[in-house]
């Protein structure tokens, strides 16, 4: 097994592991093993185009991890400060794992909202809003990783 297809290989379990965990950009990896792997064969069995589709679905991934928390909290009728706070708590919660992914931007949102109407009931909707999120973004980008491996796959077995 050539050295490329082990490091293909390796990008792609990390990427996979790193669509659930924090700390890992999983999808970048999963795309960068996928790409590693459809080069190494030329872009016989995989076009350059199923790569730019597949490309443009982590991109579309990546979007939505990073948007999840915001979007919903704005949703939710969150001010201006506890979207900073929801976007604020998102990138300090990275250090707290799983947990500190749903906490951070909750209890951001909860401290930006607080701050704006003093309002403990619509902070807290608020807050519930923006750590929603979090698990909605999850079961968005497992469901577009999976698709970008079996559009990869489709087009390398065909």
């Amino acid at each position: 097994m050539d050295w490329q297809i082990i490091v293909a290989i390796l990008l792609i379990s990390a990427g996979i592991a790193g669509t659930i965990l924090p700390m890992l950009p999983g999808t970048p990896l999963v795309f960068a093993g996928l790409l590693l792997i459809a080069w190494h064969g030329g872009f016989d069995q995989v076009s350059v185009f199923t790569m730019v589709m597949i490309g443009t679905v982590a991109v579309i991934a990546w979007a939505v991890d990073f948007f999840a928390s915001v979007f919903t909290a704005k949703k939710a009728g969150a001010s201006k400060y506890a979207l900073w706070g929801a976007a604020i708590g998102a990138l300090l919660g990275i250090m707290g794992g799983v947990a500190g992914l749903i906490i951070g931007p909750a209890i951001g949102a909860i401290i930006g909202e607080l701050i704006t109407h003093k309002d403990a009931t619509k902070a807290t909707t608020v807050g519930i809003a923006a750590g929603l999120g979090f698990v909605l973004a999850l079961a968005i980008k497992i469901v577009l990783v999976l698709t970008m491996l079996a559009v990869f796959a489709y087009a390398y077995y065909k």
